[in-house]
């Protein structure tokens, strides 16, 4: 009797065989690539968030701001003529977690840096509606009443393992969540070229 007779009158041995032959594939074709570095793009321009900016972006988590703002440019004509290229996965080399956003209920914001000055966006998150009536975006007019930690941020810096020295976390006393999230703002897309 030959080997293949024999594995396939044995239902378990076939299925194990089956099994290992499908877990090689797996392992070959998607596993393996994912931790290869040219998996891992980043844009040439793109540095790592400032202490400021990533304090923002922890602002801009815990409000759920990315419920109702994308921060991705689909490859779809009317998107690409609106806000630029779209995405690639450099872009987002340093973002722990993706703040992608699926709904759209407010305009993407994966090209908002530098678009308006600082100004625009401290009195745009105080009172949306002053700028477009129908907005629903709430107001975050109480974040600059709220300062930020210090040692919180350098905490989460260190889970998320960016380099920042002692000057950089001082520099952020004084500084408010309205601060931060101005400065996350106008850090969006800029590593990507207009």
């Amino acid at each position: 009797m030959s080997l293949h007779h024999v594995i396939e009158r044995n239902p378990v041995v076939l299925a194990v065989l089956a099994t290992l032959a499908v877990l090689a594939g797996t392992i070959i074709t998607m596993l393996y690539p994912m931790f290869r570095p040219e998996m891992h793009p980043k844009l040439e321009g793109l540095k790592p968030f400032t202490a400021l900016q990533l304090a923002g972006r922890d602002v801009y988590q815990r409000e759920g701001c990315f419920y109702c703002h994308t921060q991705t440019v689909r490859p779809l004509k009317t998107e690409v003529l609106r806000y630029g290229e779209y995405s690639k996965a450099g872009e987002f080399a340093y973002d722990r977690p993706f703040l992608w956003g699926s709904k759209r209920t407010g305009p993407d914001l994966a090209r908002i840096g530098g678009k308006y000055p600082d100004e625009w966006h401290y009195k745009h998150f105080e009172n949306p509606q002053a700028f477009f009536p129908q907005s629903n975006m709430p107001k975050y007019a109480f974040l600059k009443e709220r300062k930020l930690d210090p040692q919180q941020i350098e905490a989460h810096m260190k889970a998320l393992g960016f380099p920042y020295t002692k000057e950089e976390i001082e520099a952020l006393k004084g500084k408010t969540e309205m601060d931060a999230l101005v400065a996350y703002m106008q850090v969006l897309g800029t590593a990507v070229k207009k």
